[in-house]
């Protein structure tokens, strides 16, 4: 099986589309809004699974995904624009002004994912369920745990392909906001053609790159998402940086790559999956002994500092549950 044709962006308009987004967003002709009452609840989870909870050099051509307006749902305070769910993914941005936090709910067939929203910027959402109905919701904080409804559209996705919400960037792996994490996945894997030589290429980058960022993990607050390009130039960082760097460097070479987050043993964590032509979805990986390949898992191969025990914990896949996909 192999993914869609991808839509290509010479350098040059790549600079100017990021240059455009940066700038904000309006709104259509807005519809009558409806309101109601929904009780979004609050998970305290500890250390960087608070997080986790609601879940330079020339570019490459990328994939990069556009509120092009086709289809859309708008009132005066919001927009969801749903044009490009094909290509697995719908854009949302609220336009009015509030200093109450948002959120958006994407409810496909079998899942239910809520993510923060920033005010005054398009934010991305993948529709990691595939194909089928789907309800995406702007909730608006009222009081403690109360959200209102700003807007809410239901469509029918039908993806071009399976790989679409795993290739392009999204709010957990922006690759689109980070020229120097593409630029050096494009350094690393220059002279490579075979695939899976490139995910290992990026894999050891990374786990010798990125040590493991304790006091961070210990002071992380809900609704942090990891921006590439700071965690690529400090070099520390918990799981979902190690997660989220990773994939934003796979999805940039064309590999898709899906950024798990679960659980290994008791902790809440995150960890990456990979498709290649040769293996299909390679969910067990993360280097070959000569054998097998291992969980790619980068966070623990990295703090374990490549150990025997540490790579069986990570190889053996038992204690790993996967719970959600961005």
């Amino acid at each position: 099986m192999s993914t869609s044709k991808q839509s290509r962006i010479p350098p040059l308009l790549l600079s100017l589309a990021l240059l455009l987004s940066a700038a904000g967003c309006t709104a259509p002709m807005a519809d009558d809004p409806f309101i109601d009452e929904a009780a979004l609840g609050v998970t305290d989870i500890q250390d960087e699974a608070v997080a986790l909870a609601e879940g330079p050099a020339a570019l490459p051509e990328l994939l990069l995904p556009e509120a092009s307006g086709t289809l859309t749902r708008s009132t005066d305070r919001a927009v969801i624009d749903y044009s490009n769910t094909a290509d697995g993914y719908v854009m949302v941005c609220f336009t009015g002004r509030t200093d109450k936090r948002l959120k958006v709910r994407v409810a496909g067939p079998t899942t239910l994912y809520t993510y923060d929203l920033p005010a005054g910027e398009w934010a991305t959402f993948p529709l990691t369920d595939g194909n089928g109905d789907y309800k995406v919701t702007v909730y608006e904080n009222t009081t403690g745990s109360k959200y209102s409804t700003v807007l809410s559209v239901r469509f029918e996705a039908a993806l071009a392909d399976e790989f679409a919400p795993f290739l392009r960037p999204n709010q957990y792996v922006n690759y689109s906001a980070a020229p120097e994490t593409v630029s050096r996945a494009a350094e690393l894997t220059a002279d490579i053609d075979d695939p899976l030589e490139k995910v290992e290429a990026v894999y050891h980058f990374v786990t010798g790159h990125l040590t493991y960022d304790r006091e961070k993990a210990a002071g992380i607050r809900s609704g942090y998402l990891p921006v590439l390009d700071e965690v690529l130039a400090v070099g520390r960082g918990i799981c979902f940086d190690y997660a989220a760097l990773m994939a934003g460097m796979l999805r940039s070479l064309g590999i898709p790559c899906k950024l798990v987050v679960g659980y290994a043993g008791d902790a809440y964590h995150a960890w990456i999956s990979v498709w290649t032509e040769e293996a299909g979805w390679l969910d067990g990986v993360i280097y070959f002994d000569g054998a097998v390949w291992q969980r790619l898992d980068p966070t623990f191969a990295s703090s374990g500092g490549g150990s025997a025990a540490a790579l069986a914990y990570i190889g053996s896949g038992i204690d790993y549950v996967s719970k959600y996909f961005y």
